[in-house]
């Protein structure tokens, strides 16, 4: 194209030559011209007819990213592994590498982004973006993770640019897939399986990520920015170390921070609870009792409800029945808190105060399965039973 180019700009150049007085004038028009013949390409498929593609998935809060292009086998079965992709690496004629492997794909570079450090069959590899590469073989494939994630194919690898190489077996495939494709397989929360298909083979590699790591540094990191001026922020944080049990001495301290006044969090249920469930954690009970006591009156009657029946399934029935109680006293007459009263006094086996106060409840109740509840419990209760 560019030599397409030269010719018809030729007798320009000569007659810029020959016009010296508007030379920038001249020189403008020339540049926008050329600019203008090098951008008239347009839009269209890869070569070959292969397709494009993105695939994407999170692993834990790791992003990982594979672009490639999917070639397909248009009739050639049996002529993909060890043909038409050879094995091991190879002089593509093209390039400054004599010992080329597979591109993991056609056309451009197969790449494999990731946003956090990850392992890789076991094998540590930091952030970032790689070319990805194959050195194919019957029995066992190399996958090469290239520092080099912008050349042309594999035509200029390097492998003093290797990152990382890992080694795996191939898979036979249950049927033939037409075009290549890149798949995440057996997905749990801190690991998947990426699995290359293409005809009837399968060459999967385990991507795993230390959830907790990476989970507690972007904590650390994002309750630097705006987000540590909100209460709710500190509160996520340190729930996230409860329910992960991790942790949980920096979770104390972030929970301090939520219930301060600097942050709005001192008349929040929530940010005393998630502070009383971190004491709990680490085998302060009492204290974890003292601070729930004064969390009580600043819960809506549905984090109240729920906090007295945890409190039943403690058997802690003193203490629930008195969160329901001061949760009826704060909202009287409405569904939750009536019918809570009754499990409260259930708790306590005082049958005759719980039938009244469910009897109380079956009129409020709007829902047919609360409905239909009640009035089980207050069958229950009539003849000197538990309500459930």
């Amino acid at each position: 194209m560019f030599n397409q180019l030269n010719r018809k700009l030729l007798p320009t150049l000569v007659f810029i030559k020959q016009n010296q007085p508007h030379m920038k004038k001249l020189l403008l028009a020339f540049s926008l011209f050329a600019i203008s013949q090098v951008n008239a390409q347009l839009t269209s498929t890869p070569s070959g007819s292969n397709k494009k593609a993105t695939v994407g998935e999170r692993i834990g809060i790791t992003d990982v990213t594979i672009h490639y292009d999917r070639p397909g086998v248009k009739g050639r079965d049996g002529k993909i592994w060890g043909q038409l992709v050879a094995p091991g690496y190879n002089d593509l004629g093209f390039g400054n590498t004599k010992q080329a492997p597979w591109r993991a794909g056609a056309n451009e570079n197969t790449t494999i982004e990731f946003s956090t450090a990850v392992k890789v069959e076991g094998q540590q590899l930091a952030a970032g973006k790689y070319g990805f590469f194959i050195a194919y073989g019957a029995d066992e494939c190399t996958l090469i993770f290239s520092k080099n994630s912008s050349s042309w194919g594999s035509f200029f690898y390097n492998p003093s640019e290797d990152a990382l190489r890992v080694k795996v077996k191939p898979l036979a495939a249950e049927k033939s897939v037409e075009w290549l494709k890149y798949e995440f397989t057996d997905e749990t929360a801190s690991s998947a399986v990426i699995a290359l298909e293409w005809e009837k083979l399968i060459i999967p590699f385990k991507v795993e990520v230390d959830l907790a790591a990476t989970q507690l540094a972007s904590f650390r990191q994002e309750l630097q920015t705006e987000k540590g001026f909100m209460w709710e922020s500190w509160a996520q944080a340190a729930q996230w170390c409860v329910d992960n049990n991790t942790n949980l001495d920096q979770a104390l301290l972030w929970t301090d921070t939520a219930v301060s006044v600097n942050f709005g969090g001192e008349k929040s249920f929530q940010t005393w609870s998630v502070k009383a469930a971190v004491l709990n954690k680490l085998g302060r009970n009492a204290d974890a009792a003292d601070i729930m006591k004064k969390a009580l009156p600043f819960g809506n009657e549905f984090e109240v409800h729920q906090y007295a029946r945890q409190l039943l399934n403690d058997k802690k029935y003193q203490e629930a029945f008195d969160a329901f109680k001061l949760n009826y006293d704060k909202h009287p007459g409405i569904f939750v808190t009536t019918f809570g009263l009754a499990r409260g006094y259930n708790g306590l086996n005082k049958y005759n105060e719980a039938l009244k106060y469910a009897q109380l409840a079956l009129p409020l109740a709007t829902d047919p399965v609360n409905k239909a509840n009640v009035a089980k419990a207050i069958e229950n209760l009539k003849a000197g039973k538990p309500m459930n």
